[in-house]
């Protein structure tokens, strides 16, 4: 698909209110299919300030770029859906690219990439009453806890109040945890241990009123043998996130591969390693991709 950016910004300027009525008419699906399995395709990395992919700085600044690949993405067989921010699922609606898919709705967007607060990650995306006025189908948070930092315990309060918000309204929510440390540099870093990985999913698990309504989106540990152990966490349904790119691509599918056997884990949430792959084919990454499952 060839998207026409005057368009879109006619349609905007001149019928904003054409948004609520593409979401109005969406034509939905249940969260999961036949196969029980999940396949979406990430792209709320920008509203965060997260731009790059591998060693392109601003390579997701191009919006008219993002929405063809994520068009792309969406059209091949086995993708389930999307997630995205406010600004993003609002061009793929007016795109009609979401019908018959899962829309999730990204959160908590106010950690900015590289800022003095970028662990204060408040709610600056969708809230709960958004997702359900516009039929999205489920929700996706970010929660970055450092035990350095009091600050995480408003984080952990905020994500627990959201998850209580989204259980009440029966949205399923995505919970994506890490424990996190700021290196010598002031730079914050995930720490894919073991042990970090299954303390946070014991964390996540645990919060809110109810766990009915919540999914885990956890990373492959940095040693793939131990997800079989760290899975055994908790009982909630997990996906998989596909984190940064890198060069060594069928590496990543095959520590994907592992951990999609496990029998916690129900997909796969991928984002820039299939919209941007190191050789430029989406059609091809995301095709890879869905044949895990």
């Amino acid at each position: 698909m060839s998207v026409d950016v005057a368009d879109l910004v006619r349609t905007r300027t001149h019928h904003p209110e054409a948004i609520a009525e593409a979401a109005a008419r969406r034509v939905r699906r249940p969260l999961l299919g036949e196969s029980g399995r999940l396949m979406i395709v990430a792209a709320d990395h920008p509203a965060r300030g997260a731009l790059g992919v591998g060693d392109r700085k601003l390579a997701m600044a191009n919006r008219a770029d993002l929405l063809e690949r994520l068009c792309l993405a969406l059209g091949r067989p086995g993708v389930d859906g999307v997630l995205a921010t406010a600004d993003i699922l609002d061009d793929l609606l007016l795109l009609g690219a979401l019908d018959h898919k899962v829309v999730m709705g990204s959160m908590n967007r106010g950690g900015l990439q590289g800022a003095r607060f970028e662990l204060d990650d408040r709610f600056t995306g969708h809230r709960p009453e958004d997702l359900q006025r516009l039929g999205f189908d489920a929700g996706k948070l970010l929660l970055r806890i450092d035990y350095d930092d009091p600050g995480s315990l408003n984080t952990l309060e905020s994500t627990a109040r959201a998850i209580d918000e989204m259980a009440a309204r029966r949205l399923p929510v995505f919970v994506e945890p890490f424990i996190s440390r700021r290196d010598a540099d002031g730079r914050l870093r995930n720490d894919l241990s073991a042990d970090a990985v299954t303390r946070s999913i014991a964390i996540a698990s645990g919060l809110g009123g109810s766990s009915a309504y919540t999914w885990l989106k956890v990373p492959v540990t940095d040693n793939p043998d131990d997800m079989a152990r760290v899975m055994e966490t908790t009982t909630l349904p997990a996906v998989l996130l596909g984190g940064e790119v890198g060069d060594d691509q069928d590496g990543a599918y095959e520590k994907w591969r592992g951990a999609l056997q496990l029998p916690t884990v129900r997909g796969l949430v991928v984002g820039r390693s299939l919209l941007y792959p190191a050789d430029g084919d989406v059609a091809a990454a995301v095709d890879t991709a869905v044949g895990l499952l």
